[in-house]
């Protein structure tokens, strides 16, 4: 029987992005329905709302996932076996590891919507990369179903 936990996150936009970008998408239209009267107003405005919508989706459909002894972040993959030390990080320290502590190898899947975050060593001495720095709104819960991922001996 296996003690590993599963963690699966979806690094989803804050409401108030879509809010915020619906609200530009209407000033455009505001803007273009004076410029050009007719039916180009709203060609405009639904381009640019399917633009706006797809993009929000596709930034926020990055995906955080720990399975079948796999850790996924975005679209890369580790094993199990080269996850070293796992820490879980609060806003002011993942700010330091983001920024000034930061080594320029690290694989980064950063959000700025979400301030925590997940440090987690490579332990893999053919990869360069010394850790990922994974944006979570559940760093702990990540963090502990990294722990539980099953070591090389």
């Amino acid at each position: 029987m296996s003690n590993e936990q599963e963690h699966d996150e979806r690094l989803a936009v804050p409401l108030r992005w879509w809010a915020q970008g619906t609200m530009l998408v209407a000033t455009l239209w505001l803007t273009v329905v004076v410029a050009v009267p007719g039916p180009t107003a709203w060609i405009v405005t639904a381009v640019s709302l399917s633009l706006l919508a797809l993009a929000l989706w596709w930034y926020g459909d990055a995906r955080v996932v720990v399975r079948d002894g796999w850790f996924q972040a975005g679209r890369a993959r580790i094993e199990a076996g080269y996850v070293g030390e796992v820490a879980a990080l609060d806003a002011e320290q993942t700010r330091l590891v983001a920024g000034r502590d930061a080594d320029a190898r690290a694989y980064l899947l950063l959000r700025p919507y979400i301030h925590r975050a997940v440090k987690v060593e490579v332990v893999d001495p053919a990869d360069p990369t010394p850790y990922w720095l994974v944006s979570s709104r559940h760093p702990e819960a990540l963090a502990t179903a990294l722990t539980a991922l099953p070591r090389r001996s």
